[in-house]
């Protein structure tokens, strides 16, 4: 199971290594026409994921992995402890959502393992993990009984979510560096939707998605809310991994 993980990164040419961390910021900051647009769509990601404590005020703690710039803080109410999985600290530092965080990690293997929580959450990262087994074995041993994890993600692998950034980010990235975007997004989403989604089934009997779009196939965005993990598979696998080394 799983035999094409961990994923292995593929390298970053000189010209793209050259203006990664200042695109990143621009990406997510929304600085530039396509990214503007782009976090405008995104938006929809974001409100699915806090979806569940908007609606219903009542206290949680929650994980979050890859917080990046705390940008899933403005759409979250503080109805409790607040914890990030975010190894650049630079991206959150000065943020003034910064001092909502409890605690903060630079792995998932960071988290205590006694800690629990009632929801652990993700907006556009699964894409992004090498070792997505691991990480999403660990947030099953990590949630509390009732506990959910709450995942959106673009819908990659996918034609429409293909078109959509070609004829955007794609041509604005072209005519600003001269570069293909294609090479910087076949290096950050070494995951498909599809295997995003594989994944989640292997370590929750409990699996729900929601579509930004007609249908998994035809979509830009996928959201899923995953509940009563399989503690056996997840610790299995974790244990299968320690002896791996």
């Amino acid at each position: 199971m799983f035999n094409s993980f961990p994923k292995v990164r593929p390298p970053l040419p000189d010209a793209f290594a050259g203006i990664y961390e200042t695109q990143y910021r621009e990406n997510r900051g929304g600085k530039t026409p396509a990214y503007s647009a782009a976090a405008k769509m995104e938006s929809w990601l974001h409100r699915k994921v806090a979806e569940d404590v908007r609606r219903d005020r009542s206290p949680r703690t929650t994980l979050e992995i890859g917080a990046g710039t705390l940008n899933q803080l403005p759409y979250e109410p503080p109805v409790g402890p607040y914890d990030i999985v975010e190894p650049f600290t630079g991206l959150f530092e000065g943020s003034p959502m910064r001092p909502r965080i409890r605690h903060i990690y630079a792995d998932t293997t960071e988290v205590p393992p006694r800690q629990r929580y009632d929801r652990i959450t993700s907006v556009a990262v699964f894409e992004h993990i090498c070792n997505l087994p691991e990480v999403v074995a660990r947030t099953g041993l990590l949630l509390h009984e009732a506990g959910t994890l709450r995942v959106s993600i673009p819908s990659e692998g996918t034609w429409l979510w293909r078109l959509g950034w070609k004829m955007t980010t794609g041509l604005e990235f072209r005519w600003r560096y001269g570069l293909d975007y294609g090479v910087l997004m076949a290096y950050e989403h070494v995951n498909t939707a599809a295997e995003i989604e594989e994944v989640l089934r292997y370590f929750y009997d409990d699996v729900r998605v929601e579509v930004f779009g007609l249908s998994r196939g035809i979509s830009f965005y996928r959201f899923y809310e995953c509940a009563k993990p399989d503690r056996s598979r997840c610790d299995t696998y974790l244990r299968e991994i320690n002896a791996r080394g």
